[in-house]
């Protein structure tokens, strides 16, 4: 997605369970929990403590609020690439990450992903 087609997609300021883990040959497979602090239909903002890089695509499991998908909230996998990094640490020495959702994957049911934001991610 080009950067002005990602501009006119509604951003929604609104905390949501994440779980991901990165994805290729030299990434950490550990999965980390933490929560998206903003959400679009194409991406979405998070902080971290894993050691991620622009260009590492990313597995993830979110709630999509209704806000972005227009229905009903709901739980969906799907594969992203990190396109921005916060380098300005979080009070805790998490990094800010952006997300650019490259395909949707499997809705889940409600209630399938229970994510405790973990303040130091494995």
């Amino acid at each position: 997605m080009k950067g002005s087609e990602r501009r006119q997609l509604t951003r929604y300021n609104l905390r949501t369970p994440l779980r991901f883990r990165a994805v290729g040959l030299s990434s950490d497979k550990t999965e980390h929990f933490t929560e998206a602090l903003n959400v679009s239909r194409g991406g979405f903002y998070f902080v971290s403590s894993a050691a991620l890089q622009i260009g590492m695509p990313i597995e993830a499991t979110l709630r999509m609020p209704g806000e972005v998908t227009g229905r009903d909230a709901e739980e969906t996998r799907c594969t992203a690439r990190v396109v921005h990094v916060r380098n300005e640490p979080y009070g805790d020495g998490r990094i800010g990450f952006g997300a650019e959702i490259e395909e949707f994957g499997t809705r889940l049911p409600l209630g399938a992903v229970n994510v405790q934001a973990d303040r130091h991610a494995n």
